[in-house]
């Protein structure tokens, strides 16, 4: 691109993410005035903008970032453009963990975690050892072992989340349907504060790996022959991205297709250096998702429509896109 379009792109993208930040907290029904607010710390403006809205929508940029961030990682360990953050069942761990929670009935708090988000997050861990210890060899993790052991813990645990379902009366199967939909609905600083705690750890070990996730891209013999260890480096992006997901998974539920669109779309559009990629990653991947889930709680106001709905509605057609793109190359 010359500079004048890439000036241009840049511009559009910082619009895009200042808008973020500044349009949706206005949408909603009850109209909020921004000088009421910052003027009167008790007013009925301030408690629906410090407490409902900002918190929402700090917290689903947040979830939005982590997913496109390790939908980029994950397509670079396994060189797939095709990589979600789902690809390696770790979600389907958490959906079984969640979905069991509902069915036991227990109720719990640990570190301001619900009992639901607490069982996902094992569900999760559980996921990650088993494909871990199934695709792990002397060289290292085996990719396309990987790939099949995510695959089959998802369709596992998708068939026990099913019998589950089975078993459960009409107001659990409700509450299991509606969490797999996925949810961004939070109350409050504490998801927000704990979940970017999660995000700024992990993105800082992905940050300082840059380097070597750029030459593992030219493939695994050409990384080690320039001092990367590449074993260290698959186990500590595979269990670090796969602990953010876990976490996300528990606190928002199922999210698809963010991981997907964000990555693809900036390698399009600015390459696949990741020094450049993985911070772009997080703001574009937080920013779509808050206006994916503006969408979903205003467009059959006063209802709301899981926000999963709406990246679906983007994704599928982007993802048969790429097939399509993928096949005439």
């Amino acid at each position: 691109m010359t500079k004048q379009k890439i000036y241009v792109l840049n511009s559009l993208i910082f619009l895009f993410l200042i808008s973020a930040f500044t349009i949706p907290p206005m949408i909603g029904e009850s109209r909020v005035s921004f000088f009421e607010a910052f003027s009167q710390s008790g007013s009925m403006s301030a408690e629906i903008l410090f407490g409902v809205r900002l918190p929402r929508i700090i917290f689903t940029f947040l979830v939005g970032g982590g997913l496109a961030l390790v939908g980029a990682i994950y397509q670079a360990l396994l060189r797939n453009d095709l990589a979600t953050p789902y690809t390696l069942g770790v979600s389907s761990g958490g959906a079984f963990g969640a979905v069991l929670a509902i069915k036991t009935g227990l109720v719990f708090q640990l570190f301001g975690l619900s009992t639901i988000s607490v069982f996902s997050i094992l569900g999760s861990l559980l996921s990650i050892l088993i494909i871990y210890f199934v695709a792990r060899n002397r060289t290292g993790i085996s990719t396309f072992t990987l790939i099949l052991a995510g695959v089959t813990i998802s369709l596992f645990f998708s068939a026990v989340i099913l019998f589950i379902h089975y078993l459960a009366d009409f107001t659990e199967t409700y509450r299991m349907v509606r969490w797999l939909m996925g949810s961004l609905d939070v109350f409050g600083w504490n998801l927000p504060v704990t979940l970017l705690v999660f995000l700024v750890i992990i993105y800082f070990y992905f940050h300082f790996n840059i380097p070597a996730f750029n030459l593992i891209l030219a493939g695994r013999d050409v990384a080690q022959s320039k001092g990367v260890n590449v074993q260290a480096l698959q186990k500590g992006s595979f269990f670090s991205a796969s602990i953010l997901i876990g976490v996300i998974v528990s606190m928002a539920g199922p999210i698809g297709f963010v991981g997907l669109i964000i990555p693809h779309s900036i390698r399009l559009l600015y390459g696949s250096d990741h020094k450049r990629l993985l911070p772009l990653c997080v703001w574009i991947g937080g920013a779509f998702l808050v206006w994916c889930d503006t969408v979903a709680r205003t467009i059959i106001s006063p209802a709301e429509l899981p926000v999963g709905i709406i990246t679906s509605m983007f994704g599928g057609p982007f993802f048969v896109y790429l097939l399509i793109r993928k096949k005439k190359s």
